[in-house]
């Protein structure tokens, strides 16, 4: 399962190459994009130096459980960010511009 739904959930996962680097220039103005959509990407590969210590996670524990909430929690708190956070700072960002 853990495969099959990988699989579903990066097959939709594209939009955010097209997504989050639009949106980065729609704030913050095109003159520094490609610097803002490649600090945006550079994120991603952060993420993956923390593949290793989920391996480990998961061999400690014998089970993805515990990597899967700490993943869920993460989301969470992105979530929780992006609307308690980012959405105001955008507003004000934009309503300067």
């Amino acid at each position: 399962m853990f495969v099959i739904l990988s699989g579903l959930v990066f097959f939709a996962w594209g939009e955010i190459y097209s997504l989050f680097p639009s949106t980065c220039t729609d704030t913050f103005g095109a003159k520094f994009a490609t610097t803002n959509a490649g600090l945006l990407y550079t994120a991603k590969g952060t993420a993956a130096l923390l593949v290793p210590y989920t391996n480990q996670i998961q061999k400690v524990t014998g089970s993805w459980d515990m990597v899967f909430i700490i993943a869920a929690a993460a989301n969470i708190l992105a979530a929780v960010l992006a609307i308690a956070v980012l959405k105001p700072w955008r507003a004000k960002v934009i309503a300067r511009g």
